[in-house]
């Protein structure tokens, strides 16, 4: 007989079962993601081998972008779930009208991020900005604002395509944009090949190439192949519809708002270390940079996961998708242990690749340092969000998300990292970079925990009431 600490065969069966299902829906995503986040290691790799001032200088723009297209990522999600559902449901005539009034939602959430994007620029003002660093962030963020639009097209046939178990072809076009994007960088930041040199400035053209090359990657792709024909949402010319388009930005503004707290948190830091100068600023970007390569595995994950728990919860199978639901999370969990060692490794080693200048390396080591501590709140809380948006539940993740990053770890962040001396106790020096990412791991630990217990509550409560007495 197995012993009282042995799962019982069944059980590991299933989730291993589970684990093989989620993993060969996430991989293409993590691919895709990787491919993306690669391009901003490209990015910030060939403008640290131009200058540390456009290394610094493509970092606060890098640091606006980040927001408004992550803020944006969130907000085109709603289509994610409601497909989901009608998928699990075998409802496939409903999907291509979601799809088509999805993409009017993004022509008009695009266009106005546009506008905000060119606006964002006046902060620069505030900023006491060496002039090279200046020009770099604002013509960076003017020249990448032209790429908005089209970004939020491409982001709702990225989850109509995921929804539909059709992972891979986001996988390729992706990979085909980190090409694109290497070697337009390699002509115009470096000036080979007869092209202009235009240092910091031409990752950013490389980066509205390559947003543009996304979206007709993949409709071409969508267009070729039969998976999608019998949801295929560009057959008939539709007209927005009010009410629909409005369900969808009430269940995507919360994921934006959400998305929007902890990218926020993160990207507002380079704009508040660099007062103390670009050093400061080109080590968060560093740190913040492989970071973000690393988080894409339980990003990937989640958005998988996102998809199962539809899928299940569409098929009226509730608990199904809480198991789902928690086997996510402890796979995500795993990995997180993993990349944390890693990372506190070898930080001085990820930070020279990154970089020559011994100073911009040493504050850089010290931030992965502190990037690896919280590497197991960062997975829980991307998954445990990602798990509770297949319950078309956002707004309660929302509460969470702005509580654990705009109540705690901007104000700690300030107070360690700026000390600013009107407050009643602050540190006797300012930590710089160092204190925001303390707080960072503080922060991130509140969403994990608040994140966690929602989600027991949520997937609990979709359970048929006799089923709710046995796990309560």
């Amino acid at each position: 007989m197995p012993s009282a600490n042995q799962t019982p065969p069944t059980l590991r069966s299933a989730v291993l079962t589970e684990i093989a299902a989620l993993w060969k829906l996430a991989w293409p995503i993590l691919i895709g993601q990787l491919a993306n986040t690669g391009m901003a290691v490209a990015d910030v790799v060939m403008a640290g081998h131009a200058s540390a001032q456009d290394l610094a200088g493509v970092g606060l723009g890098v640091s606006i972008w980040n927001i408004i297209v992550i803020t944006l990522i969130g907000m085109m999600m709603s289509v994610n779930p409601v497909v989901a559902h009608h998928v699990g449901a075998r409802e496939f005539d409903l999907v291509p009208h979601v799809v088509r009034q999805a993409l009017w939602k993004a022509l008009g959430v695009g266009s106005l991020a546009f506008l905000l994007a060119n606006a964002s620029t006046l902060v620069f003002d505030l900023l006491a900005l060496e002039p090279l660093v200046d020009n770099v962030a604002r013509n960076f963020v003017h020249i990448t604002s032209f790429a908005l639009p089209a970004f939020t097209c491409y982001r709702v046939l990225y989850g109509y395509s995921a929804s539909l178990n059709q992972t891979k072809p986001i996988m390729a076009i992706a990979l085909g944009a980190l090409v694109l994007n290497i070697v337009v960088n390699w002509l115009l930041v470096f000036g080979n090949a007869g092209m202009p040199q235009l240092g910091g400035l031409g990752c950013a053209w490389s980066t509205l190439a390559c947003v543009w090359f996304n979206l007709g990657g993949l409709l071409w792709w969508m267009h070729r192949s039969p998976a999608y024909r019998s949801t295929w949402p560009f057959g008939v010319f539709e007209a927005p519809h009010r009410e629909k388009v409005h369900s969808l930005i009430r269940l995507g503004l919360p994921i934006g708002v959400t998305f929007f707290a902890e990218t926020s948190a993160f990207s507002l830091i380079a704009l508040l270390v660099a007062r103390f100068g670009s050093t400061q600023i080109a080590a968060h970007q560093i740190a913040l940079n492989f970071t973000s390569l690393v988080f894409m595995v339980p990003l990937s994950m989640g958005m998988a996961l996102l998809t199962r728990v539809g899928h299940s919860l569409g098929a009226g199978d509730p608990a199904a998708a809480r198991f789902r639901a928690w086997v996510g999370v402890g796979a995500a969990l795993a990995y997180a242990m993993v990349s944390a060692v890693a990372m506190a490794w070898f930080n001085t080693q990820i930070a020279t690749l990154y970089t020559s200048d011994t100073a911009v390396v040493s504050a850089a080591a010290t931030l992965l340092l502190l990037a690896a501590a919280f590497q197991l709140s960062d997975a829980t809380q991307v998954v445990t969000s990602c798990a509770i948006r297949g319950y078309k539940v956002t707004r309660a993740p929302m509460v969470v998300q702005l509580t654990a990053f705009w109540v705690f770890a901007l104000p700690l962040g300030c107070t360690l990292g700026l000390a600013p001396a009107w407050l009643p106790w602050h540190p006797a020096e300012p930590m710089q970079a160092q204190g925001f990412w303390i707080a960072l791991a503080v922060g991130l630990s509140v969403a994990a925990v608040g994140l966690t217990i929602l989600l027991r509550i949520v997937s609990r409560d979709h359970l048929p009431a006799i089923t709710r007495l046995k796990v309560a």
